[in-house]
């Protein structure tokens, strides 16, 4: 039986065949692959390249070839006319030679015309032209072949030299093409430049790989970027795609759902349908426009999948030659090489259409990362609430990484190993015959229970999402919030919010990973079973069919690529999964409401006007509060909006920028407009790029912005003046300068008409009526402009040309100043409710005419030195034009001027040991050691089960039966059962310890951020932080723990490897040493530019990250400005600068891969030549066993080792707030942390003094001072006095830099800060509302009955609106309460602070963004419920602290008056200027 395949190698080996095959196959090779070729780079050829030395040669030595082959052809013509014989062969073979040269050479020139410097082409036909020709050649030179006829033999040699010639030409890259069409690049990437050999191989990144072994990589070694990886070029594609099919997806939609109503379907039904059409269109549009990329990828993967499934067949014929001592040596070390080069050209091809599948990724996340802020630009008032930061954040992170990884590789892993499935069974029926019938049964019975699997999968998969959802949010609120949360000691309470979310991600994730696991392993034993029913059914069944080593070993390699398709299919499921949940979320977030951009009529004439024609129908807009029927013309005026809180101020503006759903009627607003919001946004950029906001840089108007908002002493005291970043969210600046700075962004913009939202609210009397005076008021800078003032500072109104009282949305009146009082309705309504007994008249509704104080204060003087130092700080970036400068942080790190901005750190170099170390310790000593058995265990079953299986074929048959194959079949049986328990054991533990460990992990990095002083927070940009809780943890939570059960696989499936091989064929090892250093070389060379790739990735994606949050949060700004597209540019150069890095990463990855395989691949020859060298002595089956382990992919055991050190430098960033100071302890063992603490309420500062940052000088110094118990004191001056740090001081937000304060007589440092902050209420200038039910954000700690939350809620008269609202107290409130009214959300402020009912209270600034009325209300409640407690009252507006009991003035972080209200007035000081600034006296 042994012989009877031996006809079939015979043929496939000998001479006659070779050399056929060496003639017809190149020809048939260029003439079929040719015009495909010439038709490719005619649509996508360069421009020509000049006629290079290379070139030259290649032209003469094809003119050689052609020579030869005509003169081949006329001595066979002559031969036949002098009547000599001559085969057919010796003329048609010359003829065809002659002709395909000649193709060959008109390629050659074409290729010049279209500027291809390396030919990949002709190379593949040049090697084929020698490597075939060649080995017939050698052949017949060895039989005496050539001795008939030296003619043909020396024309064979010559022949061959010139192909040999040609080939090593092909080998070399031609010159750059004289006019490229491309503009030449600072850094270009080298693969343009690139031999052919060097770009199948990847050689063209070795340069890199060394320079980031040699010396951590910095930006400037990162290649640029090319044309057709950009953002300009890729986004705008796939956003017309996009558009085009979510249209007609719309139409299709609208006339189905017709027809479907029509037909009384449900309406449900037609929902979901349409959420389907979503998905659909997104899914379309990305065929549409990456096709071609996947085609020719998916033609790579077909083309490896060729040689793939010939190893198999060449094995059998090694194993054939093996068991026949009578065979030729020659034909074992050619069927070796055969087997070498197959499995070579299968990594080479495998690793092509990796390439190109993952800069299909890259592209992928560039388009749809773009597409998702392109919608963030246009999301409707509504949209915006219904998506908060965190949403997009987990988006751009989690959802476009996953559905760009996921997707694209389950697109082939759906249907491709079903192919490898199907010829991997006719391999089998081929080698076993009917009993190979048995494996398909065994399959398919296993295959329902996958599909339960899958389907339970998807159910936890999107389950883990929506609780990932729900963490970002709440973690990102809270960040955000840092220092209302640390001012009310809730860190414990958020803690156990966030990590009760984690608990229910992670749970999900865990039934996810075990399900995964149980699929992974019914994978495997389903390929196990089948080769035990296939060699039992075939060894016990067939007749005179015995197990030889041909049939167990080839089908053991059969099986290892059953195997590999059998894996591959549940990760392309669990691909599909995934990548379905996001692309799902990722189309209903692109299809989410847009602004309209007809509510408002834009009419770009220069002309100042606003507002809605009188004779023009009544415009209403859909809001909570809604704004009904307002109707007003406003052209160049001063209009101002006064009214309650909730009366619909805010709405109107928003209305007037088309922010709100327009029901009907026309808004018009002629000329362009500059908005001011509410509370102020700015970018984390200088003072100057904040204020010119894209616009060209004009020093001179800036001066005069600056100078009229009152700025300019601000931007003297700053480090680098009006270059000073101002870090995160404006974390360097007051809220005062932010507001100002806000302004002034405005006024610099020359517009026609400006929207300003409360601007004063943050600002103390003088510098209000200062900024009113010279940018607001009649002689401000904005004079003959149309401007809209919403305003709750009533003394301004005798101002304006034109006010508009409110009233539940509606215009309850408008006119002049004088004419309103003379009506005496609405605004004498609100001048009265302003007014309190004792006040003199009007109050402050009586305006100080004079603009210029003539005591020339502070605010408004000019910077000492005169023009001279104001221009001094521009002069040295004069030129730069703001618009046109890069709009953020370039790949280098920045340096920041002045103050630090907390850029992300980047760490240098491999990841350090101790990396692993802590997560091996999150893990757990038993867990690690108890894993690792187990898959020592599960691969000594499999080392045993292959062993077994070789003794099975080389037992004796007797009779054609072998007589031990019963037995042989149980232990196989066995062996195999044990590695299957053991290999889900092994894996099912991995997955549980990473979970484990990421649970630890996500705990201490949560923990030390919230230990973090308030500092921490306001250095470090928001998007590093999202960037760690968002995109590092998924790694941390996924990714690991399945490179580590890769690592473990692969590493335990490499040490059997290594001794099976060493073990059959000892002579091998003189190649394996070798070898296992190269592994080990390659392995050091990679890991260190990976792991600095990987964090300089993890920067950028960080920049993006905090770009995309930050203009979520400021998209009403940007609109009203109309920069979107800058804003668009900016994002681009952000999303660029990431793919920057990613290019280098994911073509070094290719590199190891490709080299490690070449690697593996010579491990394969060596044992198969080390098997010809001793054939004599070794049994084919223990060649079989020993060749067959080593085809195993052995490269996989370093590549998971290398991916995985890349993942682990998430748990680096982790834990890079490890170092960062500390808050003192929460709880201390003191008798103050008992309750009754403080009794009275007194307060004592002993010459207190601290200070921002330790380089900076002290904000507050030499402040003693003694409040009584019960006492009411007010606390005043001028912006950045020192006002608001001495509640910082008091609630240990920043800790004393020298002195102290005593509270009933214990000093607060001796307090826990939780107990401190916990007796201690404060009611912010900016009121802040979390993610969840009203009656949480009332109760953070549910220490109340509802009954008492109802009584607050009187107290501050809110009870009706919580009412109203659906839900009541359960009523979900947005993220940052974005669905009520600043006021609203101020006077549930309010309530909180009346339920927790402490000893003493703050209010800091807490009456700034209400009315003077809703002031009245709440200075009512306050006095009523807080009597007997101590409260300090920090404020602008003098009115608010002129009932209490004493006021403190501050100046410059000292005390400067101490009194009650009549003896400061008395005193003619600074409380007296104040008062007569404000109008008070």
């Amino acid at each position: 039986q042994g012989e009877k395949p031996e006809p079939i190698a015979a043929h496939l080996l000998n001479v006659c065949f070779l050399k056929t095959a060496g003639i017809w196959v190149p020809p048939m090779y260029l003439w079929v692959l040719g015009p495909i070729y010439l038709l490719y780079i005619h649509r996508h050829g360069n421009n020509y390249l000049r006629m290079s030395p290379l070139f030259k040669a290649k032209m003469v030595l094809g003119l050689a070839l052609i020579i030869l082959c005509t003169s081949s052809v006329s001595v066979a013509l002559w031969r036949i006319q002098r009547g000599t014989p001559q085969a057919p062969e010796f003329l048609i073979h010359p003829t065809v030679w002659l002709t395909t040269t000649s193709f060959a050479m008109f390629l050659v020139h074409t290729e010049r015309k279209k500027g291809v410097r390396a030919s990949g082409l002709l190379f593949g036909y040049w090697l084929l032209c020698f490597l075939l020709p060649a080995t017939s050649a050698a052949q017949l030179a060895s039989q005496g072949g050539f001795q008939s006829d030296p003619y043909y033999h020396l024309s064979t040699y010559l022949c061959l030299s010139l192909v040999l010639a040609q080939f090593v030409l092909s080998c070399l890259v031609d010159q750059p093409p004289f006019f490229p069409k491309d503009p030449q690049q600072s850094n270009p990437c080298p693969e343009a430049g690139a031999s052919f050999p060097s770009k199948a191989m990847f050689w063209w990144v070795s340069g890199l790989v060394w320079r980031g072994y040699r010396r951590p990589l910095g930006p400037k070694d990162l290649w640029s970027l090319g044309r057709e990886n950009s953002s300009k070029e890729i986004v705008s594609q796939l956003e017309r795609a996009w558009t085009r099919n979510r249209s007609a997806a719309q139409r299709h939609t609208k006339a189905g759902a017709a027809q479907r109503c029509r037909m009384g379907v449900p309406e449900t039904e037609v929902f979901l349908q349409q959420e389907g059409s979503q998905s659909g269109s997104l899914l379309r549009a990305i065929w549409q426009m990456f096709r071609s990329t996947f085609l020719l990828g998916t033609l790579s993967l077909v083309i490896c999948d060729v040689f793939r499934f010939a190893v198999p067949k060449l094995l059998s014929l090694f194993l054939e030659f093996i068991g026949n001592p009578t065979t030729p040596a020659w034909k074992g070390y050619l069927l070796a090489v055969l087997m070498f080069l197959s499995a070579f050209l299968q990594s080479v091809w495998e690793q092509q259409y990796m390439y190109r599948f993952k800069v299909l990724q890259m592209r992928l996340r560039t388009a749809i990362t773009g597409l998702v802020y392109r919608k963030v630009l246009v999301l409707s008032s509504a949209s915006r609430k219904a998506s908060t930061v965190g949403d997009v954040v987990n988006l751009v992170s989690v959802d476009v990484q996953r559905l760009t990884e996921s997707g694209v590789v389950s697109l082939t892993g759906l249907w491709l190993p079903i192919i490898w499935i199907i010829i991997c069974f006719v391999y089998l029926w081929q080698l076993l015959g009917p009993s190979a019938l048995t494996a398909i049964a065994v399959f398919l019975s296993l295959l329902p229970l996958n599909f339960f699997i899958t389907k339970k999968r998807k159910q936890h998969q999107e389950e883990h999402m929506r609780q990932k959802d729900s963490r970002a949010r709440l973690t990102s609120c809270v960040i955000r919030n840092m220092k209302m949360v640390k001012s009310h000691g809730w860190e414990g309470a958020f803690l156990e919010r966030v990590l009760h979310t984690r608990g229910q991600e992670l749970g999900a994730l865990r039934t996810s990973s075990l399900l995964f696991s149980v699929s992974l392993v019914s994978f495997q034993v389903s390929t196990f079973l089948v080769a035990l029913a296939v060699f039992a059914v075939h060894s016990l069944v067939a007749e005179e069919n015995a197990m030889d080593a041909e049939k167990a070993f080839v089908t053991l390699v059969v099986l290892n690529i059953l195997n590999k398709a059998q894996g591959f299919l549940p990760f392309s499921i669990d691909s599909v999964v995934r990548a379905r949940v996001s692309l799902d979320r990722l189309a209903a977030f692109l299809c989410l409401e847009e602004v309209d951009p007809g509510a408002v009529d834009s009419n770009p004439s220069r002309r100042c006007e606003c507002g809605v024609p009188p004779d023009a129908v009544s415009a209403e807009f859909r809001a909570v509060p809604a704004v009904h029927r307002p109707k007003a013309r406003v052209p160049g005026h001063l209009l101002a909006v006064v009214g309650t809180v909730g009366a619909g101020k805010s709405s109107l503006l928003s209305a007037l920028l088309g922010e709100l759903s327009k029901v009907e009627g026309s808004v018009t607003i002629k000329g362009s407009v500059a908005y001011v919001p509410q509370e102020a946004w700015v970018q984390n950029t200088s003072v100057v790029e904040n204020v010119c906001f894209r616009q060209e840089l004009d020093p001179m108007w800036l001066e005069r912005v600056l100078e009229a908002c009152a700025l300019w002493p601000d931007v003297c005291s700053f480090p680098a003046g009006v270059h000073t970043k101002i870090g995160e969210q404006g974390m360097n600046l007051s809220g005062g300068q932010k507001q100002r700075l806000s302004l002034a962004r405005a006024v610099y913009r020359k517009a026609a008409v400006y929207l300003l939202d409360d601007p004063l609210a943050a600002l103390d009397a003088h510098v209000g009526q200062q900024v009113f005076n010279q940018v607001i008021g009649p002689d401000g800078l904005l004079q003959g402009t149309t401007r809209i003032l919403v305003t709750h500072a009533l003394h301004v109104l005798p101002q304006a040309d034109w006010i508009m009282v409110l009233e539940d949305g509606a215009i309850a009146e408008m006119g002049s100043y004088q004419e309103l009082l003379r009506r005496k309705g609405a605004l004498v309504g609100l001048l009265d409710a302003a007014r309190r007994p004792g006040d003199r008249g009007d109050g402050e509704t009586e305006l100080r005419t004079d603009a210029k104080d003539p005591r020339d204060p502070a605010g408004s003087r000019r910077p000492e030195g005169g023009p001279e130092r104001s221009m001094k700080l521009l002069v040295s970036e004069k030129d730069r034009v703001a618009s046109e400068a890069q709009p953020g942080a370039p790949l280098d790190d920045p340096e920041c001027a002045g103050w630090s901005t907390g850029e992300d750190g980047i760490q240098y170099g491999r990841v350090r040991a101790t990396m692993h170390l802590t997560y091996l310790r999150a893990v757990g000593a038993p867990l690690c050691l108890y894993a690792l058995f187990l898959f020592l265990c599960q691969q000594v079953a499999s080392f045993c089960r292959g062993y077994w299986l070789s003794l099975w074929a080389d037992d004796p048959t007797v009779d054609g039966r072998q007589t031990q194959a019963a037995l042989r079949g149980w232990i196989f049986g066995l062996l195999g059962c044990l590695q299957a328990i053991g290999l889900f054991a092994s894996m099912a533990m991995v997955l549980l310890a990473g979970i484990r460990a990421s649970r630890l992990l996500f705990q201490r990095l949560l923990w030390d951020v919230v230990q973090c002083p308030i500092g921490f927070f306001e250095r470090t940009p928001i998007g590093n932080l999202l960037n760690r809780f968002s995109k590092e943890t998924d790694t941390v939570d996924v990714d690991i723990p399945d490179k580590l059960r890769s690592l473990l696989i692969y590493a335990f499936g490499l040490l059997e490897v290594s001794l099976v091989v060493t073990v059959a064929t000892p002579l091998a090892i003189v190649a394996f040493l070798p070898l296992l250093v190269l592994y080990a070389g390659f392995q050091s060379l990679y890991v260190a530019s990976l792991c600095q790739l990987r964090r300089l990735e993890s920067a950028r994606h960080s920049f993006v990250c905090s770009h995309v949050a930050d203009t979520f949060q400021g998209i009403t700004v940007v609109r009203a400005f109309q920069a979107q597209c800058p804003f668009v540019a900016q994002n681009d150069m952000h999303v660029d600068e990431r793919q920057r890095v990613s290019f280098p990463r994911l073509v070094a990855d290719r590199w190891l891969a490709t080299n490690l395989e070449l690697l593996g691949n010579v491990l394969v020859l060596a044992a198969a030549v080390c098997a010809v060298l001793s054939k004599a002595h070794l049994s084919a089956g223990l060649v079989g066993f020993s060749v067959s382990a080593a085809l195993q992919t052995l490269q996989w055991a370093v590549r998971s080792w290398t991916d995985l050190e890349s993942s682990i430098v998430s748990v680096e960033r982790m834990k890079d707030y490890v170092q960062t100071p500390k808050e003192a302890p929460w709880r201390l063992p003191t008798c103050a942390d008992r309750s009754p603490w403080p009794h009275g309420g007194q307060i004592e500062f002993r010459d207190f003094g601290l200070r921002y940052r330790p380089e900076l000088p002290l904000a507050v110094r030499g402040v003693s001072f003694k409040i009584q118990a019960g006492e009411k004191v007010g606390i005043v001056g001028r912006t950045g006095a020192g006002k608001s740090s001495l509640a910082g001081g008091l609630l240990r937000l920043l800790e004393a830099a020298e002195g102290g304060i005593w509270i009933d007589g214990v000093p607060i440092t001796h307090v826990g800060l939780h107990t401190l902050r916990s007796r201690i209420t404060i009611i912010p200038q900016d009121p802040t509302l979390f993610p969840g039910s009203l009656r949480m954000n009332l109760d953070m700690l549910q220490e109340h009955s509802d009954q008492a939350v109802w009584e607050a809620l009187d107290t501050v008269q809110l009870r009706a609106l919580v009412a109203s609202l659906p839900g009541q107290l359960q009523y979900e409130c947005a993220d940052q309460g974005c669905n009520l009214s600043v006021g609203q959300k101020q006077l549930l402020c309010l309530a909180r602070a009346l339920l927790r009912k402490t000893q003493i209270l703050i209010l800091d600034e807490a009456t700034a963004a209400v009315d003077p009325g809703t002031e009245l209300q709440m200075q009512a409640a306050l006095r009523s419920s807080f009597a007997q407690c101590t409260v300090l009252v920090i404020a602008h507006r003098l009115r608010s602290v002129m009932d209490c009991a004493r006021v403190l003035v501050m100046d410059k972080g000292q005390v400067a008056e101490s009194g009650s209200p009549v003896q400061l007035l008395a005193q003619k000081g600074m409380f007296h200027r104040l008062a007569q600034e404000s109008g008070l006296v």
